[in-house]
């Protein structure tokens, strides 16, 4: 993947105001508290490294990846990955939720689906397909009116006519819901577990930071957060550092147990 030099002029399309669009530099500013399990950082650099590699596998004539589908439960780093992808290809990223583009008039979700592509499809970048469950579930629920089986169809001819030259990244929570013919599209997979010990520890460790702490409050923390998403934590790690700032105090035991009954994760 060649890096976007001109991603400070990107094209403007008109009626796209469902896709937020993030420079490489916004990207770098998401990414800073990223912790990724063990075998998808392995993953992800590989596939950076590959779409570096390009003329080389087109030379061996091997199809070079440029779609992943990322699932877990919520907060777990999903979106902060398709941040991470766009700042280390040097790419701007085309945020949409699709579950903000459903319309019950007949043929617009479609219509929808469409603009996004071909926006996407005017410069290079990362597109980033957030909620995706919404649009991708499958045909055979008994639920589905014609007009999302229609979408989902419309979908499909998207992601086969998308071509190469940018990255699509899609995430869901509900991935047992997703069409069989959606999972085919995709050539690569990232599974998004509740972080570990060691995971969570780090991230604490991130968090916290420069600020003064007790040398027991990080492991104490992940040990008391077991089964919490990294969202989960971000969130009483900051409430538990505003309790220590109001008292003037270091950040101790007492602050994240404090700030862990009132968030009740």
């Amino acid at each position: 993947m060649s890096k976007n030099s001109t991603a400070q002029r990107l094209p403007r399309a008109k009626g796209m105001d469902m896709a937020d669009v993030y420079l490489p530099k916004e990207c770098s500013k998401k990414v800073r508290h990223l912790i990724l399990p063990e075998v998808n950082q392995r993953i992800v650099d590989e596939f950076i490294e590959i779409l570096g590699m390009r003329e080389e596998f087109e030379n061996h004539g091997v199809p070079i990846p440029n779609k992943i589908v990322m699932y877990g439960p919520p907060g777990t780093g999903k979106t902060l990955t398709a941040f991470y992808m766009a700042k280390s290809l040097d790419l701007p990223l085309v945020l949409v939720r699709l579950d903000a583009i459903i319309h019950s008039h007949l043929g617009e979700t479609g219509s929808s689906i469409r603009k996004i592509f071909d926006y996407a499809r005017t410069f290079p970048c990362v597109l980033f397909l957030d909620e995706f469950d919404a649009i991708a579930r499958t045909r055979d629920n008994n639920d589905e009116v014609k007009e999302m089986a229609r979408a989902v169809n419309t979908l499909l001819q998207c992601l086969d006519d998308f071509g190469d030259r940018s990255v699509i990244m899609a995430a869901t929570n509900l991935e047992k819901d997703l069409d069989q013919a959606i999972w085919r599209r995709f050539d690569t997979r990232l599974v998004y577990p509740l972080p570990k010990q060691a995971e969570r520890m780090s991230y604490i460790g991130l968090l916290i930071g420069e600020f003064p702490c007790d040398p027991e409050v990080i492991s104490w923390a992940s040990e008391q957060l077991a089964a919490c998403s990294f969202a989960d934590i971000e969130q009483m790690i900051l409430k538990a550092k505003r309790k220590a700032v109001i008292e003037r105090e270091t950040l101790r035991l007492k602050h994240v147990q404090g700030a862990i009954e009132e968030y009740k994760p």
